[in-house]
This record gives C-alpha cells, sequence and structure tokens, in this order.
C-alpha cells in the first residue's frame, strides 16, 4: 500500500492557503491501538446521540455533515491547528501547497467564533486593501461567521478570479468597518530579492515547494551583481512569513550551514524522534547573515531562525516570533478528504523548544509605529491561542511569543532593515544611534529605486535553476 501524507509547520490555514510543513512519509492505516472497555462505551453513547438527532430533530439532518461536524469538533479540541479536512478542502490544500490558488491572500485562524487574520500575504488584494494582523472578520457577503467551521468561513472568501467578496471587519479601536475585495489568483512568490548596495536582500514570504531553488537563484544572482568581493553579506527577511513546509525550512537552513543538526522533531513515541542535519556546503561561501524576525514570523521560518541562531551562523534581529512549535502531518482518508493532525513538536539544534515562546532576537529593534495603528499592531502569538500547546520543555518559563508584526510599506522608514545593514557593514553602534535616511512627509511610498529592483528580482526569480548543482541533492 502506498504511504502518503505531508507534514505541517504553518501557523494557520489561510484563506486560500494551507501552510504545509514536511514530507515525513506516515501509514494512513497505522496499527490501531487498543483503548479501554470505557471508551468503546462513550462510542455508544456517540452512536445512541447520533441516532436521537437524526430520529427527533425539528428538521431532518444530513448524515454526512453530522458526522463530518463530528470528527471536526473531535480534533479542533485538541489544539487550534488540527482539525478535518472535507474532499473539496483537501484538493485545496494540495494545490495551495504548490504556491498558487485562488483568494484574497490572507493567513487566517479561528478565534472566539470569528476569523482572525494571522498576517495578509504580499501583494494580494487583502495585502493592498490594507488588512492588518488581528484584524477579525465577522461577517462575508452579509453572512454572519459566527456558527461557520473556519474551512466553511474560508471557502466562502474563496471564489472565480475578478468576482468580489465584502468582508466586515472588526479592528481594535475602530467602529465595525466593510472593506470589498476582488478575487485573484494568488501566486505566491516565496523569494523576492534585491541588492541594497554592498548587501543582498532576500524576502522568503513562504516556504513552498518553490522556496530552496529560488533562495538559489537569488543568492547566486545577488553574489554576480554586487560582486563577491563587494558583498558585504545577505539579509534574510523571514517578517511575516507564517511557515510552509519543513523539508523546505531543512533546504533553506541547510543553504548556509556546513554541518550540524538543523531541527529535530519529537512525537509522542521517544522512538519516532527524528533528526535533520546539514550537508556540507555553503552557498554563499561563509558571507556574513542576518536573519529578521517579528511577531509574525512563525513555524517554518522560526526553524530557520533558531538553527543559524543556534550554530551562530547569523545574527537574528528584529522582535520575538509567533512560537509555533509543533509539526501537522496531512492523513488522507482515501475518497472522504484527510485530517490535519498535530504529530510532533519541533526543536532547535540546542533542544529549545520554541512552543509558545518564540525565538527572541540576538538585537531587538522595534519599528515606529503610526499613532493609528499603536496597539493594533501586536500580535499575541501561539500563546494567545486558545487550547495551545504547553511547552513541555521550560515549563518555568513564562510563556510569549508574538510581537509586532508591522513593516513600514517605505523601506525608507524600516529600522529593523537599517539595523541590518549596519550590523553587516560594522557600523552598529545600537539602536539609539541607528542612521535613517531623511524622509519627505509626503513621500509614503517606497522610492522608485526599490521599486525597480523589486520589479527586476521578480523577473529573475522566475528563472529555473541549472542542473546538475550540488545544492539539489538536498531537496
Amino acid at each position: 500500500m502506498r504511504k502518503i501524507s505531508l507534514v505541517l509547520l504553518g501557523a494557520a490555514i489561510g484563506a486560500g492557503t494551507a501552510t504545509l510543513v514536511s514530507q515525513q512519509v506516515m501509514p494512513t492505516t497505522a496499527p490501531a491501538i487498543a483503548a479501554p472497555a470505557d471508551t468503546y462505551r462513550q462510542l455508544s453513547l456517540f452512536g445512541d446521540v447520533f441516532e436521537k438527532i437524526r430520529a427527533d430533530y425539528v428538521d431532518k439532518p444530513d448524515d454526512q455533515k453530522l458526522i463530518e461536524a463530528a470528527i471536526n469538533g473531535m480534533l479542533t479540541s485538541l489544539d487550534p491547528h488540527s482539525n478535518y479536512m472535507d474532499v473539496k478542502s483537501f484538493q485545496d490544500m494540495q494545490v495551495q501547497t504548490k504556491g498558487e490558488f485562488g483568494g484574497l491572500g490572507i493567513e487566517v485562524t479561528m478565534e472566539d467564533g470569528l476569523v482572525k487574520v494571522v498576517t495578509p500575504i504580499d501583494d494580494t488584494p487583502a495585502a493592498r486593501a490594507g488588512l492588518l494582523a488581528n484584524d477579525l472578520i465577522s461577517q462575508i457577503d452579509g453572512e454572519q461567521i459566527q456558527g461557520l467551521t473556519l474551512n466553511q468561513a474560508v471557502d466562502k472568501m474563496r471564489g472565480a478570479p475578478n468576482t468580489k467578496v465584502k468582508l466586515k471587519i472588526i479592528r481594535k479601536g475602530k467602529d465595525p468597518f466593510d472593506v470589498t475585495l476582488t478575487r485573484e489568483t494568488i501566486k505566491i512568490k516565496p523569494v523576492r530579492f534585491r541588492t541594497e548596495g554592498d548587501v543582498g536582500y532576500i524576502r522568503i514570504t513562504q516556504f513552498t515547494e518553490q522556496t530552496f531553488s529560488n533562495l538559489k537563484i537569488a543568492i547566486e544572482s545577488l553574489t554576480k551583481e554586487i560582486g563577491n568581493d563587494k558583498l558585504k553579506g545577505f539579509i534574510i527577511d523571514l517578517r511575516n512569513d507564517p511557515g510552509g513546509l519543513l523539508d523546505q525550512a531543512i533546504s533553506v537552513s541547510d543553504a548556509f550551514l556546513d554541518r550540524g543538526e538543523i531541527v529535530s522533531t519529537r512525537p509522542r513515541d521517544p522512538n519516532r524522534v527524528e533528526r535533520y542535519s546539514a550537508k556540507k556546503g555553503d552557498l554563499t561561501n561563509g558571507k556574513p547573515i542576518v536573519v529578521l524576525i517579528n511577531g509574525g514570523s512563525a513555524s517554518a521560518s522560526e526553524i530557520v531562525a533558531g538553527a543559524l541562531q543556534d550554530h551562530k551562523r547569523a545574527k537574528v534581529l528584529g522582535t520575538r516570533s509567533f512560537g509555533k512549535g509543533s509539526v501537522q502531518t496531512i492523513f488522507p482518508l482515501g475518497s472522504n478528504g484527510g485530517i490535519r493532525l498535530t504529530t510532533a513538536r519541533y526543536f532547535t539544534p540546542s533542544g529549545r523548544s520554541i512552543q509558545a515562546q518564540g525565538i527572541a532576537p540576538d538585537i531587538e529593534v522595534r519599528q515606529d509605529i503610526p499613532d493609528e495603528l499603536k496597539g493594533k499592531d501586536e500580535t499575541k502569538g501561539e500563546a494567545g491561542l486558545r487550547g495551545h500547546l504547553s511547552n513541555t520543555t521550560d515549563k518555568d518559563k513564562e510563556e510569549g511569543g508574538g510581537s509586532s508584526a508591522y513593516i513600514p510599506p517605505d523601506t525608507k522608514k524600516d529600522k529593523q532593515l537599517y539595523a541590518a545593514l549596519e550590523v553587516l557593514r560594522g557600523e552598529w553602534k545600537g539602536v539609539e544611534n541607528l542612521k535613517m535616511p531623511v524622509v519627505a512627509e509626503t513621500d509614503d511610498k517606497k522610492s522608485d529605486g526599490a521599486k525597480a529592483t523589486d520589479e527586476k528580482s521578480d523577473q529573475k526569480q522566475d528563472a529555473k535553476p541549472e542542473d546538475g548543482k550540488k545544492d539539489e541533492e538536498k531537496k
């Protein structure tokens, strides 16, 4: 029998994207573990309730929907990341991991019966409409979300490209307001890059199947454009990256490491611990690295940041990350969809679990928050999700994780970016001495130069990687 599964590390299900994370092969028909007799009596109780609903509910119920709701209820009671996917949701998930899907471009989760925005995805309808992390969606096209499952709400936000959908947004400190968005075919560009003078800037927006190959192209292109002798190093921007495929997080980490453990995943059974190690070959030839993180950096992003931090291969700069340290495995259920089940916690090379605590940066740099966004930019992180897993390795440490997820739209106001540039150029003298460019009051957009390099890098990132190079062996 063919055994298939995908393992996830993403922070949440997207309104158009489910964030997968590893490629462990797990049996879908594992040997059953004998349950106590009382458990079977409880299953009999379930059958009794099911029959009572079928017989006496005021309207004739749909048997399939009843069973699916019961299964989903069982899974969602475990933690915020386990759930049931019907056939359509399962098919959507498989398409989405390839980095292209129809929708609005937001990562979402469920909180108190409403859909909560984890982060909008770069250059999508949601991002252009100004949706923010922590926004709550209470209505979709005038229909209340209360009472819907997350998958049902996500389905309502999806639709054919060029069709419109109206969302009712609840934002702290403001009256509820409506936003109308036009759906698009969302093509995730997992890697964007540009030059910042003598520094290579690489932004990883998600860990899809294309991330590592595009990272390779970015490193090669930036090294060639700047020149190896002049290149001071690389900025790897993982801010507001909600996660993705575990094998891609491992490959991205491996791109900057020559040896050593990258991450370990530890399930309930201690005999099934898996460890992933780096192979020889640093794609940057040892160039200095600064990794940017913030409260929207989760899961696969935290694996990369944690691995490079533990090996002292990079300086991690920004604010504390989200704190999602669990692994979800997708178990196909034949013609009945599949389930997403939390099956392990992951640990950094030094043995740290970042579950509900996050990665603390080596250098903390906070952004200047516009007055109208103050108090609305902070993410509560994993620790703020109801029913989250506890951190079993550091019980004495107070739960935390999450921080501001704000990134200025004008790069000239991005303190974290300019701090990273100073670190790589050997000019860093602390936040209080950070030198920022003078920005005119009316200049609220990126500079023309930055736009030009963005456009240039978008073209480059679609190139195909060359065959036969050592790095392809890492996949």
